[in-house]
Protein backbone atom coordinates (compact mmCIF):
# COMPACT_ATOMS: atom_id res chain seq x y z
CA UNK A 1 0.00 0.00 0.00
CA UNK A 2 1.36 3.35 -0.51
CA UNK A 3 0.03 6.66 1.31
CA UNK A 4 -0.51 9.95 -0.35
CA UNK A 5 1.90 12.70 1.56
CA UNK A 6 0.47 16.35 1.04
CA UNK A 7 3.26 16.81 -1.28
CA UNK A 8 2.04 13.61 -3.67
CA UNK A 9 -1.42 14.95 -4.25
CA UNK A 10 -2.54 14.93 -7.86
CA UNK A 11 -1.48 18.67 -8.78
CA UNK A 12 -3.92 20.87 -10.89
CA UNK A 13 -1.40 21.14 -13.63
CA UNK A 14 -0.25 17.71 -14.97
CA UNK A 15 -1.29 15.25 -16.78
CA UNK A 16 0.81 12.34 -18.32
CA UNK A 17 0.83 9.89 -21.54
CA UNK A 18 2.58 7.18 -21.56
CA UNK A 19 3.65 5.70 -25.17
CA UNK A 20 6.11 3.10 -25.33
CA UNK A 21 6.49 2.45 -29.62
CA UNK A 22 9.49 3.74 -32.34
CA UNK A 23 10.20 6.72 -34.47
CA UNK A 24 6.65 5.81 -36.60
CA UNK A 25 4.30 4.72 -33.86
CA UNK A 26 4.81 8.12 -32.21
CA UNK A 27 4.40 10.28 -35.67
CA UNK A 28 1.12 8.42 -35.87
CA UNK A 29 0.04 8.52 -32.68
CA UNK A 30 0.88 12.73 -32.92
CA UNK A 31 -2.77 13.24 -33.82
CA UNK A 32 -4.15 12.12 -30.96
CA UNK A 33 -1.27 13.82 -28.81
CA UNK A 34 -2.30 16.93 -30.50
CA UNK A 35 -5.80 16.05 -29.34
CA UNK A 36 -4.31 15.18 -25.96
CA UNK A 37 -2.68 18.47 -25.38
CA UNK A 38 -6.06 20.54 -26.77
CA UNK A 39 -8.01 18.32 -23.83
CA UNK A 40 -4.96 19.60 -21.29
CA UNK A 41 -4.11 23.08 -22.26
CA UNK A 42 -2.08 25.02 -19.51
CA UNK A 43 -4.06 26.86 -17.81
CA UNK A 44 -4.59 27.71 -14.28
CA UNK A 45 -7.52 25.70 -11.83
CA UNK A 46 -10.62 27.31 -13.39
CA UNK A 47 -9.25 29.36 -15.51
CA UNK A 48 -11.58 27.86 -18.86
CA UNK A 49 -14.54 29.72 -20.06
CA UNK A 50 -16.60 27.19 -18.55
CA UNK A 51 -14.84 26.77 -15.32
CA UNK A 52 -13.53 23.61 -15.97
CA UNK A 53 -9.90 22.41 -14.60
CA UNK A 54 -7.38 22.59 -17.54
CA UNK A 55 -4.02 20.36 -17.61
CA UNK A 56 -0.90 20.68 -19.08
CA UNK A 57 -0.08 17.69 -20.70
CA UNK A 58 3.66 15.61 -20.72
CA UNK A 59 5.05 12.60 -22.51
CA UNK A 60 6.82 9.35 -21.25
CA UNK A 61 8.44 7.31 -23.81
CA UNK A 62 11.68 6.33 -25.17
CA UNK A 63 14.13 9.19 -23.96
CA UNK A 64 14.99 10.37 -27.20
CA UNK A 65 11.58 10.61 -28.77
CA UNK A 66 10.21 12.25 -26.08
CA UNK A 67 12.76 15.02 -26.14
CA UNK A 68 12.32 14.89 -29.98
CA UNK A 69 8.08 15.24 -29.29
CA UNK A 70 8.24 17.64 -26.29
CA UNK A 71 8.89 20.51 -28.72
CA UNK A 72 7.42 19.56 -31.88
CA UNK A 73 4.01 18.06 -31.01
CA UNK A 74 1.98 20.59 -29.41
CA UNK A 75 3.45 19.27 -25.89
CA UNK A 76 5.86 22.61 -24.88
CA UNK A 77 8.83 24.02 -25.90
CA UNK A 78 11.06 22.75 -23.20
CA UNK A 79 12.38 19.34 -22.17
CA UNK A 80 11.26 19.98 -18.90
CA UNK A 81 7.95 17.67 -20.16
CA UNK A 82 9.79 14.91 -21.31
CA UNK A 83 10.22 11.67 -19.34
CA UNK A 84 12.40 8.60 -20.42
CA UNK A 85 10.25 5.50 -20.10
CA UNK A 86 13.38 2.93 -19.07
CA UNK A 87 13.21 5.27 -15.44
CA UNK A 88 13.63 2.78 -12.41
CA UNK A 89 9.89 4.08 -11.33
CA UNK A 90 8.49 2.20 -14.43
CA UNK A 91 10.67 -0.73 -14.34
CA UNK A 92 9.42 -1.16 -9.92
CA UNK A 93 5.69 -1.39 -11.46
CA UNK A 94 6.59 -5.11 -12.92
CA UNK A 95 8.23 -6.84 -9.63
CA UNK A 96 6.09 -9.11 -8.32
CA UNK A 97 6.31 -7.73 -4.64
CA UNK A 98 6.38 -3.90 -6.18
CA UNK A 99 7.78 -1.35 -3.61
CA UNK A 100 5.65 1.98 -4.81
CA UNK A 101 7.13 4.41 -3.00
CA UNK A 102 9.48 6.29 -5.28
CA UNK A 103 6.65 4.81 -8.29
CA UNK A 104 4.23 6.58 -5.79
CA UNK A 105 6.19 10.00 -5.47
CA UNK A 106 6.86 10.56 -9.39
CA UNK A 107 2.92 9.32 -10.40
CA UNK A 108 1.07 10.50 -7.65
CA UNK A 109 1.18 14.38 -8.84
CA UNK A 110 -0.79 13.83 -12.13
CA UNK A 111 -4.04 14.14 -11.89
CA UNK A 112 -4.35 11.94 -14.92
CA UNK A 113 -2.50 9.47 -16.89
CA UNK A 114 -3.17 7.65 -20.11
CA UNK A 115 -1.05 4.38 -20.65
CA UNK A 116 -0.70 2.78 -23.92
CA UNK A 117 2.04 1.31 -22.37
CA UNK A 118 1.35 -2.92 -20.98
CA UNK A 119 -2.11 -2.04 -20.94
CA UNK A 120 -2.56 -5.98 -21.20
CA UNK A 121 -0.30 -6.86 -18.53
CA UNK A 122 -2.51 -7.10 -14.85
CA UNK A 123 0.23 -6.48 -12.75
CA UNK A 124 1.76 -3.47 -14.21
CA UNK A 125 -2.11 -2.22 -14.49
CA UNK A 126 -2.56 -2.66 -10.79
CA UNK A 127 0.75 -1.34 -9.48
CA UNK A 128 0.18 1.48 -11.59
CA UNK A 129 -2.90 2.24 -10.27
CA UNK A 130 -1.54 1.89 -6.73
CA UNK A 131 1.09 4.26 -7.55
CA UNK A 132 -0.87 6.85 -9.14
CA UNK A 133 -3.83 9.19 -7.65
CA UNK A 134 -7.25 6.99 -7.38
CA UNK A 135 -9.07 7.00 -10.66
CA UNK A 136 -6.36 9.04 -12.27
CA UNK A 137 -5.33 6.09 -15.10
CA UNK A 138 -6.81 4.76 -17.94
CA UNK A 139 -5.37 2.17 -20.10
CA UNK A 140 -5.80 2.20 -24.14
CA UNK A 141 -4.48 -0.66 -26.75
CA UNK A 142 -0.85 0.11 -27.95
CA UNK A 143 -1.75 -0.74 -31.51
CA UNK A 144 -5.63 -0.40 -31.88
CA UNK A 145 -7.07 -3.18 -33.61
CA UNK A 146 -8.69 -1.40 -36.79
CA UNK A 147 -8.93 -1.40 -40.84
CA UNK A 148 -8.62 2.25 -40.31
CA UNK A 149 -5.16 3.95 -40.73
CA UNK A 150 -3.47 3.18 -36.71
CA UNK A 151 -3.36 7.57 -36.37
CA UNK A 152 -7.03 7.28 -36.31
CA UNK A 153 -7.31 4.01 -34.22
CA UNK A 154 -5.37 6.00 -31.67
CA UNK A 155 -7.82 8.52 -31.82
CA UNK A 156 -10.46 6.54 -31.39
CA UNK A 157 -8.98 5.38 -28.12
CA UNK A 158 -9.59 8.28 -26.54
CA UNK A 159 -12.50 9.26 -27.80
CA UNK A 160 -11.27 11.99 -30.01
CA UNK A 161 -12.11 10.79 -33.85
CA UNK A 162 -14.77 13.72 -34.55
CA UNK A 163 -14.42 13.71 -38.57
CA UNK A 164 -14.21 9.94 -41.12
CA UNK A 165 -10.09 9.06 -40.60
CA UNK A 166 -8.68 10.81 -43.46
CA UNK A 167 -10.30 14.37 -42.61
CA UNK A 168 -9.50 13.89 -38.46
CA UNK A 169 -5.46 12.67 -39.26
CA UNK A 170 -3.59 15.86 -39.10
CA UNK A 171 -0.27 14.53 -39.35
CA UNK A 172 2.28 17.26 -39.13
CA UNK A 173 5.38 18.29 -36.90
CA UNK A 174 6.51 21.63 -35.72
CA UNK A 175 10.08 21.83 -37.55
CA UNK A 176 12.00 24.39 -35.46
CA UNK A 177 14.18 27.06 -36.58
CA UNK A 178 17.13 25.66 -34.71
CA UNK A 179 16.16 22.44 -36.98
CA UNK A 180 16.53 24.06 -39.91
CA UNK A 181 19.79 25.50 -38.92
CA UNK A 182 21.52 21.92 -38.43
CA UNK A 183 19.95 20.92 -41.53
CA UNK A 184 21.73 24.24 -43.65
CA UNK A 185 25.08 23.11 -41.91
CA UNK A 186 25.28 19.92 -42.68
CA UNK A 187 23.99 20.35 -46.40
CA UNK A 188 26.71 23.06 -46.31
CA UNK A 189 29.28 21.25 -45.52
CA UNK A 190 28.22 18.37 -47.77
CA UNK A 191 28.91 21.09 -50.48
CA UNK A 192 24.58 21.01 -51.00
CA UNK A 193 23.81 23.84 -50.01
CA UNK A 194 22.16 25.20 -53.59
CA UNK A 195 20.88 21.91 -54.40
CA UNK A 196 17.59 20.98 -54.84
CA UNK A 197 17.92 17.55 -51.97
CA UNK A 198 16.47 14.27 -52.54
CA UNK A 199 16.52 12.32 -49.40
CA UNK A 200 16.53 8.44 -49.55
CA UNK A 201 15.84 6.16 -46.38
CA UNK A 202 16.95 2.73 -47.72
CA UNK A 203 16.54 0.99 -44.34
CA UNK A 204 13.74 0.20 -41.86
CA UNK A 205 12.94 -2.27 -39.35
CA UNK A 206 12.79 -5.66 -41.11
CA UNK A 207 14.49 -5.88 -43.80
CA UNK A 208 11.76 -7.60 -45.53
CA UNK A 209 10.46 -4.11 -45.94
CA UNK A 210 13.41 -2.89 -47.35
CA UNK A 211 13.16 -1.57 -51.30
CA UNK A 212 17.38 -3.55 -52.41
CA UNK A 213 19.91 -0.94 -51.39
CA UNK A 214 20.96 -0.92 -55.26
CA UNK A 215 17.60 0.01 -56.55
CA UNK A 216 18.29 3.46 -54.06
CA UNK A 217 22.07 3.41 -55.44
CA UNK A 218 20.66 3.83 -58.93
CA UNK A 219 17.90 5.89 -58.12
CA UNK A 220 20.44 8.64 -56.65
CA UNK A 221 22.67 8.33 -59.63
CA UNK A 222 19.59 8.50 -62.18
CA UNK A 223 18.38 12.16 -60.74
CA UNK A 224 19.30 14.94 -62.52
CA UNK A 225 20.18 18.33 -62.01
CA UNK A 226 19.11 20.42 -59.84
CA UNK A 227 18.05 17.62 -57.87
CA UNK A 228 20.90 15.72 -56.02
CA UNK A 229 20.46 12.45 -53.58
CA UNK A 230 21.20 12.41 -50.22
CA UNK A 231 21.29 8.86 -48.52
CA UNK A 232 20.21 9.35 -44.81
CA UNK A 233 21.63 6.66 -42.74
CA UNK A 234 20.74 5.58 -39.17
CA UNK A 235 20.19 2.31 -37.14
CA UNK A 236 17.91 0.76 -39.59
CA UNK A 237 20.68 0.73 -42.03
CA UNK A 238 23.34 -0.63 -40.16
CA UNK A 239 22.27 -4.72 -41.73
CA UNK A 240 22.47 -3.38 -44.99
CA UNK A 241 25.19 -0.60 -44.70
CA UNK A 242 27.82 -3.73 -46.13
CA UNK A 243 26.07 -3.88 -49.59
CA UNK A 244 24.76 -0.14 -49.53
CA UNK A 245 28.11 1.74 -48.89
CA UNK A 246 30.58 0.40 -51.83
CA UNK A 247 27.45 1.44 -54.25
CA UNK A 248 27.21 4.77 -52.95
CA UNK A 249 31.12 5.22 -52.72
CA UNK A 250 31.42 3.70 -56.18
CA UNK A 251 28.82 6.47 -57.36
CA UNK A 252 29.71 9.24 -55.74
CA UNK A 253 26.58 9.45 -53.69
CA UNK A 254 26.16 11.91 -50.95
CA UNK A 255 25.60 10.62 -47.29
CA UNK A 256 24.71 11.24 -43.87
CA UNK A 257 25.05 8.69 -40.87
CA UNK A 258 23.61 8.91 -37.14
CA UNK A 259 21.74 12.39 -37.34
CA UNK A 260 19.63 13.86 -34.26
CA UNK A 261 16.51 13.70 -35.36
CA UNK A 262 15.81 17.18 -35.20
CA UNK A 263 18.40 17.57 -38.08
CA UNK A 264 16.33 15.18 -39.84
CA UNK A 265 13.77 17.20 -39.39
CA UNK A 266 15.26 20.17 -40.76
CA UNK A 267 16.38 18.25 -43.87
CA UNK A 268 13.04 16.68 -44.58
CA UNK A 269 11.38 20.50 -44.24
CA UNK A 270 14.10 21.76 -47.12
CA UNK A 271 14.22 18.79 -49.05
CA UNK A 272 12.75 19.02 -52.53
CA UNK A 273 11.37 15.57 -51.53
CA UNK A 274 11.89 11.90 -50.20
CA UNK A 275 12.05 8.18 -51.15
CA UNK A 276 11.68 5.73 -48.27
CA UNK A 277 10.49 2.40 -47.12
CA UNK A 278 7.83 1.75 -44.76
CA UNK A 279 9.73 3.12 -41.78
CA UNK A 280 9.69 5.57 -39.02
CA UNK A 281 12.14 8.70 -41.40
CA UNK A 282 9.63 8.21 -43.62
CA UNK A 283 7.03 8.97 -41.53
CA UNK A 284 8.95 11.50 -39.78
CA UNK A 285 9.23 13.37 -43.46
CA UNK A 286 6.47 13.82 -44.22
CA UNK A 287 5.31 14.74 -40.74
CA UNK A 288 8.37 17.65 -41.43
CA UNK A 289 6.69 18.64 -44.64
CA UNK A 290 8.59 16.92 -47.60
CA UNK A 291 6.54 15.53 -50.19
CA UNK A 292 7.74 12.01 -51.18
CA UNK A 293 7.54 8.49 -52.09
CA UNK A 294 6.75 5.74 -50.02
CA UNK A 295 7.40 2.00 -50.68
CA UNK A 296 5.25 -0.47 -49.57
CA UNK A 297 6.06 -4.94 -49.51
CA UNK A 298 4.19 -6.99 -46.99
CA UNK A 299 2.53 -4.19 -44.68
CA UNK A 300 -0.72 -2.05 -45.48
CA UNK A 301 -0.74 1.23 -46.52
CA UNK A 302 -3.79 1.44 -45.75
CA UNK A 303 -2.75 1.49 -42.32
CA UNK A 304 0.87 2.44 -41.70
CA UNK A 305 1.35 5.06 -44.91
CA UNK A 306 3.08 8.21 -43.39
CA UNK A 307 0.86 11.00 -43.28
CA UNK A 308 1.65 13.85 -45.67
CA UNK A 309 2.48 14.68 -49.59
CA UNK A 310 3.11 11.13 -49.84
CA UNK A 311 2.62 8.70 -53.20
CA UNK A 312 2.57 5.16 -51.83
CA UNK A 313 4.01 2.43 -54.30
CA UNK A 314 2.57 -0.90 -53.23
CA UNK A 315 4.46 -4.12 -54.93
CA UNK A 316 3.87 -8.15 -53.38
CA UNK A 317 6.96 -8.99 -54.47
CA UNK A 318 10.02 -5.45 -54.97
CA UNK A 319 11.77 -7.19 -57.98
CA UNK A 320 8.65 -5.70 -59.46
CA UNK A 321 9.60 -2.36 -58.68
CA UNK A 322 12.07 -0.83 -60.92
CA UNK A 323 14.07 2.55 -59.41
CA UNK A 324 12.67 4.34 -63.12
CA UNK A 325 8.79 3.70 -61.62
CA UNK A 326 10.00 5.34 -58.33
CA UNK A 327 11.77 8.11 -60.23
CA UNK A 328 8.71 8.74 -62.51
CA UNK A 329 6.55 8.72 -59.49
CA UNK A 330 9.16 11.20 -57.28
CA UNK A 331 9.07 13.68 -60.05
CA UNK A 332 5.04 13.86 -60.17
CA UNK A 333 4.81 14.42 -56.20
CA UNK A 334 7.92 16.92 -56.54
CA UNK A 335 6.95 18.92 -59.51
CA UNK A 336 10.78 18.47 -60.86
CA UNK A 337 10.97 17.77 -64.77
Amino acid sequence: MVSARSDQVASAGRALVIFPGALGDLICFGPALRALARRHRDARPGAGLDGSLKLGLELMAREELARFAAARLAIARDHSRAHSIDRREIAALFAEVPELADAAQFFRPFMRIYSFFASDDARFRRALEAAATPGAVSFHAFCPASTDHIAAGYLDEIGERHAPADEALDGHIEVLASDIAEARLALDQLGLGDARVVLLFPGSGSRRKNWPPENFAALASALSPPMRALVVLGPAERAIEPVLMPLLAARGIAWLRDQPLSTVAGLARLAAGFVGNDSGVSHLAAAAGAPGVALFGPTDPGRWRPLGRVRVIRKPSFADCAPAEVARALKEMTGMS
